[in-house]
């Protein structure tokens, strides 16, 4: 190769690293700047009610009395009854997809699971208003009620819109990402994983528990993450099922609220200063433990991975 081009393939070289490091630095300047902006839209709200508004459970627009918890309880509430139900299921999906289900019946389940990502929140929302909130209201509720009514979780009147509306619908919507994401890393698990379980005596079980959910695990919990982080910020779907009372109450019939749809609700109507600051910082909070969120999973992932298994899918 010529001096000449030496020159102007370093000369490439240099310019795409550049290139690369200024998209690289781009995305991490819009992250500080969009929480810089939140941060100084909400400063008044800040300024008058400091750390009480995290912990405040009135939300009085009229007597200018804001309060956070209310709206942090019930974003928390149905996001976590959701990954407790999308968890298993989506790991339950991809395992069968990709160690138990013939070809055919793959394709077919795998196009249905991702079909689901594609379907509008709107859409969701409306079926949940229409079909999973009557049978709620009318069969589940008052079976769940009938059966473990002594838990305070499962107590008070059947509404069918309530926080277990809202994790239910969360669990559909998240499934997607969780199954996809599991299907994925365990298809990456080297076949020679398998056959070394097999060749051992494992059952088919112990082979998918041995072999592929340890090697695959740090990957099986990024996917859940992503799901949690989904789950945190869905706005529409969950505004229209979750019943938007601002209420703190243990059972999971009750209405609720949730961060993201107190913003949506909300923002038309917010008609003073200090009003629209409270629905700034409250969107600022869900930014933070979103970030948060991120930050612990991939902690928890690297942490995972550092074992002396699951550390090549990373």
């Amino acid at each position: 190769m010529s001096k000449t081009n030496k020159l102007t393939t370093s000369i490439g070289d240099q310019a795409m690293r550049l290139l690369t490091l200024l998209m690289a630095l781009g995305v991490l300047v819009l992250m500080v700047w969009i929480g810089w902006q939140m941060f100084d839209s909400a400063r008044p709200s800040i300024q008058k009610f400091g750390f009480g508004f995290i912990t405040n459970r009135v939300w009085d627009p009229v007597k200018e009395e804001f309060g956070a918890f209310p709206f942090i309880y019930g974003t928390l509430v149905t996001s976590l009854l959701a990954l407790l139900i999308a968890g298993p299921v989506g790991v339950g999906v991809a395992i069968f997809l990709n160690e138990m289900a013939p070809s055919r019946i793959r394709k077919i389940i795998a196009f249905l699971v991702d079909l689901l990502a594609a379907i509008p929140s709107v859409v969701y929302g409306l079926w949940g208003i229409f079909v999973l909130a009557p049978w709620l209201r009318e069969t589940v509720e008052p079976g769940l009620a009938k059966w473990f009514g002594f838990s305070p979780l499962f107590q008070g009147p059947p509404l069918g819109l309530g926080m277990l509306a809202g994790g239910l619908i969360l669990a559909v919507m998240i499934l997607p990402t969780i199954a996809a994401i599991s299907r994925e890393v365990m298809a990456a698990v080297p076949d020679s994983q398998r056959e070394a379980a097999l060749a051992l005596g494992a059952t088919k079980w112990e082979m998918i528990r041995i072999s592929v959910l340890a090697y695959a695990r740090s990957g099986i919990l990024g996917g859940v993450m992503l799901g949690l982080g989904r789950a945190l910020g869905e706005t529409m779907a969950v505004t229209m099922v979750i019943g938007n009372r601002p209420d703190i109450l243990p059972s999971l019939f009750a209405p609720a609220y949730s961060m993201a749809a107190v913003i949506a609700n909300e923002f038309t109507e917010a008609t003073y200063s200090l009003y629209l600051s409270a629905l700034v910082e409250i969107g600022l909070i869900l930014f933070g433990i979103t970030l948060i969120l991120n930050i612990l999973a991939r902690l928890l992932v690297w942490s995972v991975a550092r074992g002396p298994k699951g550390g090549h899918l990373v």
